[in-house]
């Protein structure tokens, strides 16, 4: 049985408020949880509705949809302690790193996180503004590569002003054809606002501009990529090298 404080600190975790608060984030589904229990991270609770894990509490169907942030809830649930990880570890002179520029959208910055992941880039930074990726959409569509890429948020503009001689690479419309340019292995790639872009003064840091081109150069198509498609392309061109 779980009480109904118990229920509403679970259901506060669907707000930054609320995770900041309890230093928590929700996962769900048998395989992210049992990721998790093999990680590092500390779980706080398992709560399931049937046997799965020694460690959880039995609780009814009814109850977990109470306290599910999916549309359709799943047979098991975690509370797990928010991570910390430490900004100054971030060292984009020995590996590459990703930068978000206000990334709004919880799909889309957790289909970035799962690329991070897929091309071995270990932090990303983010602006203050971006979304939060413990928030529970973020968390399901990383796929549990959350336990593996450690995000950050900063002052974005003023980090990347303070990485004195690093490579930082940005899309534009007036950038250099990324399939031609050069391209290191190590620095820092930033990318924009799904409607916006790179904000003016992020871009006043950035050290080369790049461009994805369409196919064939002068076709009138889509006017841009999805961010996260976008990442997808620099990310596989910058790992192609």
């Amino acid at each position: 049985m779980i009480t109904r404080a118990e229920i509403l600190d679970i259901k506060s975790l669907a707000t930054k408020q609320g995770r900041e608060e309890l230093g928590a984030f929700i996962a769900e589904g048998e395989k992210l949880v049992g990721e998790i229990r093999n990680s590092s991270l500390r779980i706080r609770r398992i709560l399931q509705t049937k046997p799965i894990f020694t460690d959880g509490e039995l609780i009814s169907e009814k109850e977990m949809e109470r306290i599910s942030q999916l549309k359709t809830a799943n047979s098991v649930l975690a509370v797990v302690e928010l991570p910390k990880c430490r900004l100054a570890s971030v060292n984009p002179d020995k590996n590459l790193v990703l930068a978000l520029d206000r990334i709004q959208n919880p799909g889309n910055l957790g289909t970035i996180i799962r690329l991070a992941d897929w091309f071995g880039i270990s932090d990303i930074v983010c602006s203050e503004d971006s979304a939060d990726c413990f928030n529970p959409k973020v968390v399901q569509a990383t796929m549990g590569a959350i336990l593996r890429v450690k995000v950050h948020y900063t002052n974005l503009a003023k980090w990347l002003s303070e990485q004195a001689g690093t490579e930082i690479y940005g899309t534009f419309l007036e950038g250099e054809n990324i399939y031609s340019a050069q391209l290191k292995k190590r620095g820092i790639i930033v990318m924009g606002n799904e409607g916006q872009g790179i904000s003016a003064e992020v871009a006043e840091t950035v050290s080369h501009k790049l461009l994805i081109p369409p196919y064939p150069a002068d076709r009138c198509g889509s006017e841009s990529l999805n961010v996260a498609v976008a990442t997808a392309v620099i990310c596989s061109e910058f790992r192609r090298r």
